[in-house]
This record gives C-alpha cells, structure tokens and sequence, in this order.
C-alpha cells in the first residue's frame, strides 16, 4: 500500500562513461558530478529552493575537493544554505548515496535528496614514498637561506644515485623516488593483499569457469551495449560533457563498448593476473573509467506536492559482508536479504542490473544464487535463492563493455534499471554489484504506474 513516506525516483541521469586516459581525462570529478546533477535539476524541472541535501559517493577523494559534494552541489547551482556530504563505501559508494538519501527521506529528515557519484580515475594521484617525502620535510623545515641549501645538498647528494637510476632505467626500479600508484593501492585489499582481479581469479577456479565462456559474456556485454548506443536507447539517460580546455568539442556517448568485437580477438587476450594459470583477462573484466551519475529522491507525498511523476520507488536495499578474497560474491549474499525486506522473490524481479567488475564475477554469482549448498552453507538459508535468466541481466550491456568509474557506478546502476523498467512496463527490479573488501549491495525498485 502506498504511504507518504514512500521514497520515489523522479529522474535519472549520467554523463557518457569513457575509459581513463580518454576523452575525459581532464574533467574534475567534481565537474563531471556539477554535469550529471545540473542535467537531473533541468530534466526534473526542480525547483533548487525544495532540496534538502545532497549526497555524493566519490572514492578518490581529490585533495582540491575534499568534500566533493558540497563542490558539485553548489556549481552545480543548489543553494548554499543544503547541506551536502560525500559518502565512501567502495564500489557502492553512488550505492550508498542513494540509500542514504532513501533512509533520510524515510526517517522524515528529508523530503528531496540529490543522490548520485562521480569518480576520474584518470587523476587518480601518483603518491611519493616516506623517504622522498621526509627528505623535503627536512628541506621545507630549514630557516634560513644556508639551512636550505645545506638540506637541498645533502637532499642531491644523498640520492643523486637513486635519481639516475630512476632516469636511466625501468620505473619499477626501486628508489625512494618510484612513486606509488594510488589507483593501484586503491584496487588492492589491505585484509588480504591480493587486488581485485586476482579475487576474480579465485572465483573462476572455485566455480569452473572456463576461459571460453568469460569471453563470451564478455562479448554479449559489447553487443548488448553497442546496439543500446545504436538505437539511441542509451543516449536517452546521459547528459553531454564539454571538454577542456577550450570547451568547443564535447563527449555525448560512451568511450567502451566496442561493436566490432569478436569472440577470437577475445581469445587471444593474454591472462593478466594470474599469467600462467589465469583466465581473467583486461577484455573479460571492466576497464577503468570515468563518469558520473545521479538521481532526484523525494518523499511521495513530497512528489506529489510539487506535481513530479516518479519513475519508480525503492521498495528496499541491503548490504552484505563476507570474505574480502570472495568479494565477487557480494551480490549473491545481499540480494536475498534485499528480497526478503522487499516481500519478493527472485522469480518475480523482470530486470536486473547485476555489476560487471569481472565476467566472472557475474557468472560466479548467478551459479551461487542457484545452488541450494551455497545457500545452505553460506546464507544460512534453506534453499537457493533463484534461478536468474540471463537475458533479464544488463539488457543494454554492463560495465565490461560501458566501463566502471568505482564512485559513480551505484548510482548508474539504479539510472539504467529505472528508466528501462520504464519502458518495458517492468513491475520489480534488481540493481546489485560487489564491493572491494568484501562486501555486496542491492536495491529492489518498483516500477510506479
């Protein structure tokens, strides 16, 4: 039965998603998110003056933009007096921006909240080591012009040597002057110390998945995603980014999906994180990406307050732990608490958008959601949580052929189900995704009339 306190999904937009190092490369994440939440106000036609927050995951955390929300918020035109935070939970971070904004508007707090998540993973920093950091400190610290030049010598004299090396050979040679790869450190899990294509790999070999049918989903995933960008289907949800530094030329689709990929170019991708046992390839998992994406929630009764027809409603969400060497997993162990708190079952979601980090990954979960010994050993429950047809999950490709900005992807997540459930008259959803660490996401949408 509906109820004031409902929480509804009026709009949804992103920006095109493109791979690092590509045509967004030079766009603050705080511009791509000012792109996403200033399309949402102008599409929603919403009154700026009726927000209560504004919520943003971000993972990078640019030192320029510590509170990354707040910047977005106000270039992107919301008042100074809304509040704004910036949330942090990984690859659901868009996730929880949503969730968040749902338990706000829930608790009565709020009645309109801006949701969403950016993420550049191209400027992703490069970090110095301690002793190249201490040896400026040092230098920083002097207080008088032959202090300076004293540490500035011993500072050249100490480590002229590892400066050469560091010119004159590989990279990886170690110096105190190799810098740190933060987007590297990032993708690694300090529990475990293994990153995150590597935890791919130990679901590949625990469920026997083979070679031959990663690549495969892989190539669905391109297909699905370049007849989407074709039709115009995908156009309908992203905003366009102007590009610096001149501003004349700008990005409307997505830089990934690739339609003239094939299942032999594929097989020829050589292992990249196992090399001489491995099956997960740079082509079988998502590349790394920039984008932003957000979603306008609000109160029904607030909704119909202001005339806005929702798109659909949250009807629950939850999150899940479990080993951080498995996080794969994670939507296997989140979705059935998502389902029960929901009333709902497998069977009856009509559209899932499940994660693609790894092809893997996606195939791990849908074997382990229909195996009773899972849910038996795993969730504590007494039979499977369901049988899921593939041809429900990503209908316009995933993040193997669309990419996966980490902070942003949640939310795209939800922006994708809800306008698609939309068009093919779905009632119930499913967005889900894994989370680094080992921790799983979901969010049940209903579809409203």
């Amino acid at each position: 039965m509906a109820s004031d306190r409902d929480v509804v999904l009026v709009e949804g937009v992103r920006t095109p998603f493109a791979k690092a190092g590509t045509k967004l490369k030079d766009v603050h994440p705080a511009e791509l998110g000012r792109v996403a939440v200033h399309e949402l106000i102008e599409r929603s036609n919403l009154d700026v003056n009726t927000v209560d927050e504004v919520i943003i995951g971000n993972t990078g955390t640019p030192s320029d933009a510590v509170n990354i929300a707040r910047v977005v918020a106000l270039r992107a035109g919301i008042p100074q007096r809304v509040p704004a935070v910036s949330v942090h939970r990984n690859c659901a971070s868009a996730l929880e921006s949503i969730t968040t904004g749902y338990e706000r508007i829930r608790a009565g707090t709020c009645d309109v909240v801006i949701s969403g998540g950016t993420e550049s993973m191209s400027q992703m920093p490069l970090l110095m080591n301690r002793p190249f950091v201490k040896a400026f400190e040092k230098l920083g610290s002097a207080k008088s012009l032959p202090q300076q030049l004293g540490a500035l010598g011993n500072l050249l004299k100490a480590d002229l040597k590892q400066v050469v090396e560091l010119m004159t050979t590989s990279p990886l040679q170690s110096t105190d002057f190799k810098p740190r790869v933060a987007i590297m450190e990032g993708l690694t899990d300090p529990f475990v110390g293994i990153n995150m294509g590597q935890t791919a790999e130990i679901l590949a070999k625990e469920w026997n998945l083979s070679r031959e049918e990663q690549d495969a989903f892989a190539l669905t995933s391109h297909q699905k995603a370049s007849a989407a960008q074709k039709s115009g289907r995908m156009a309908e949800e992203i905003a366009a980014v102007f590009l610096p530094p001149a501003f004349k030329e700008y990005l409307k689709d997505d830089i990934g999906p690739r339609a003239e990929q094939t299942i032999e170019a594929l097989a020829k991708m050589k292992p990249f994180f196992d090399k001489k046992y491995g099956t997960i390839t740079v082509a079988n998992a998502c590349p790394i990406t920039d984008g932003a994406a957000a979603v306008v929630l609000m109160s029904r009764a607030r909704a119909k307050e202001l005339g806005m027809k929702p798109i659909a409603s949250i009807r629950s969400y939850a999150f899940a732990g479990l080993e951080p060497e498995r996080m794969g997993l994670g939507p296997a162990y989140a979705t059935p608490i998502a389902l029960k708190r929901a009333g709902l079952q497998l069977k009856d979601m009509g559209l899932i958008e499940l994660n693609e980090a790894f092809a893997a990954q996606v195939l791990a979960c849908v074997k382990a959601m229909a195996s009773d010994k899972f849910a038996k050993d795993k969730l504590g429950l007494d039979k499977k949580v369901g049988d899921i047809d593939m041809n429900i999950v990503n209908v316009n490709g995933g993040a193997i052929a669309l990419g996966h900005p980490v902070g942003a992807t949640g939310s795209r997540l939800v922006v994708t189900l809800m306008r698609e459930m939309q068009k093919r008259n779905v009632q119930f959803g499913l967005a889900t995704l894994c989370i680094g660490g080992g921790q799983g996401g979901s969010i049940v949408l209903e579809r409203e009339a």
